[in-house]
């Protein structure tokens, strides 16, 4: 195509030539103009009918003749002036075509090599359900290859362009290069619910092509995944294949639910960082909610969770997140914490890598909270959380959600996470700042919180606990979360919880100097 387009602008340039040489030809032995009626007109039936103009006397005026000559000329160059100005807006045009079809051409030899890679190599196939036309559910495979392919082809397009985010935020950020896709992995069983999670997820979701969200599905219940299927293209749909009763203990029958769910994070992470060969990856439960600022909060954090190895996950969830807790004003606020969060949270490829081969058989969540897997790392969470869960329902038959979790503050504020400075969360800078601010405020009795009349200003204000039972009594009388896994109480840093009371900065700390949780306090 391109090359019969190369010899049209060939063509035309010739005959442009031929039809200027032909030009002058004509004009030298044309007449000379005049208006119809005139003697010595153009027209037939001119007293000079196709003659030269003469002078008195009979004579020819030839520089009459020169001038109408050149009058005629300059006006032919303007005609072809304008011809020249529309072959160079085509050829434009057509260059920009070339481009476009090169870069076309690239892109297909990209994907017969992983092709032709894939049939020397056979890979898995991705099982895919959707909907049929009448309502049935239908499966299909795709190898690993075409995905991976999709992939490379959408990281190129990524490159040196403008990344749209959401048109409700009216906020726009240049990506300078490759940017990294960080896929959300929705795990999903038998609620159909999942559409409240994936309509807010894609409502959100600024760029399909760096946030491709995988939700994978347990249970094989057909109208959950009649309703995954009914996103079509915005969303992959894989099913975890092994759906048999876990043998365990008798007295664990009760607890089949928590073996099940162990095994299928263990199978999708899998799929996301060796099937998908992702870096990254965003977990969220079919049960939760995102806030307008969910992308950019991850986008942002990736870098911190990456250059910093005293992390090991950023969470979007504060457990101790309900409106009297939190400072409605500082949206943007965020902190390390000891506890692992989950509901919402990033892990690394490489992080991944350590835990799987270790990866427990039942109560995950609880397992990574140990001292074992989290080897004195922290992750991130905020101030206000930018997850909810509205699954009261499930294998842990609402525990904590009546009391706690349906009261968490859903952010609404937009924050542009990724124009902020946040090396104020790395290690060194945060400890630092940290410690001297809770140790540098006033240690108060709960009382004096309680009553609130001694106190002037909204603090930070510091209550002390030393042992276990006193950390549970005071938790409960402040209204936050009180139970301690591996002796890590929910949102501690170095054994310090941090909420509002009563709209006043609160600290309940252990004393100073503290080295290392108990692990006996659980």
């Amino acid at each position: 195509m391109v090359r019969k387009k190369s010899s049209f602008i060939l063509c035309g340039a010739f005959l442009f030539v031929a039809w200027n040489a032909l030009l002058l030809l004509y004009l030298w032995g044309r007449p000379p103009m005049g208006h119809v009626g005139e003697g010595g007109g153009a027209e037939p039936g001119g007293k000079e009918e196709w003659g030269m103009v003469r002078g008195k006397g009979g004579q020819v005026n030839l520089a009459g003749e020169v001038i109408r000559l050149a009058e005629e000329v300059e006006i032919q160059l303007d005609t072809q002036k304008k011809l020249l100005k529309q072959i160079e807006s085509h050829r434009a045009v057509w260059a920009r075509q070339k481009e476009i079809g090169k870069k076309q051409t690239d892109n297909i030899k990209e994907v017969n090599q992983i092709v032709d890679q894939q049939q020397n190599n056979p890979v898995p196939l991705i099982n895919d359900v959707y909907v049929g036309d009448q309502g049935e559910i239908k499966h299909t495979q795709r190898s690993v290859a075409t995905v991976a392919a999709g992939s490379n082809i959408e990281r190129h397009q990524a490159t040196g362009v403008k990344e749209e985010v959401a048109e409700d935020n009216k906020v726009t950020a240049s990506v300078s290069g490759p940017q990294v896709i960080i896929p959300i992995l929705v795990i999903a069983c038998d609620r159909v619910t999942v559409k409240r999670s994936l309509d807010k997820l894609i409502q959100y979701r600024p760029s399909q092509e760096l946030y491709p969200i995988i939700v994978s599905q347990d249970c094989g219940h057909a109208e959950t995944a009649r309703v995954i299927g009914s996103y079509g293209e915005k969303v992959t749909h894989i099913s975890q294949p092994d759906l048999s009763d876990i043998r365990v203990r008798p007295e664990h029958r009760k607890f089949q639910g928590y073996y099940k769910i162990a095994r299928h994070y263990r199978w999708a992470l899998n799929q996301v960082f060796h099937t998908f060969s992702q870096s990254t990856v965003v977990i969220v439960e079919d049960d939760l909610e995102v806030a307008p600022d969910f992308f950019e909060y991850f986008r942002a954090l990736y870098p911190i969770l990456r250059s910093d190895p005293t992390l090991w996950c950023v969470s979007a969830w504060n457990d101790n997140g309900r409106d009297a807790l939190v400072d409605s004003s500082k949206a943007d606020l965020l902190y390390r914490t000891d506890f692992f969060p989950g509901l919402g949270w990033m892990l690394l490829k490489e992080m991944w890598d350590e835990l799987e081969p270790k990866w427990p058989s039942a109560f995950w969540d609880d397992w990574m909270r140990q001292p074992e897997q989290r080897n004195g790392r922290s992750c991130i969470r905020p101030e206000i959380s930018r997850t909810i869960t509205f699954g009261r329902k499930g294998v842990s038959l609402g525990q904590f959600f009546d009391q706690y979790l349906r009261y968490i503050k859903l952010n609404t504020e937009f924050v542009p996470f990724t124009k902020l400075d946040l090396s104020y969360l790395l290690k060194e800078k945060y400890e630092e700042k940290f410690i001297k601010e809770v140790y540098s405020a006033p240690l108060v009795k709960i009382e004096d919180l309680q009553q609130g009349g001694s106190l002037r200003g909204p603090g930070p204000y510091r209550v002390q606990y030393s042992t276990r039972d006193s950390f549970k009594v005071f938790a409960r009388n402040l209204g936050v979360m009180d139970d301690l896994k591996s002796g890590v109480p929910r949102t501690g840093y170095r054994g310090v919880v941090n909420f509002l009371y009563r709209g006043r900065r609160v600290f309940l700390a252990p004393p100073e100097g503290w080295s290392q949780y108990d692990t006996s306090w659980s």
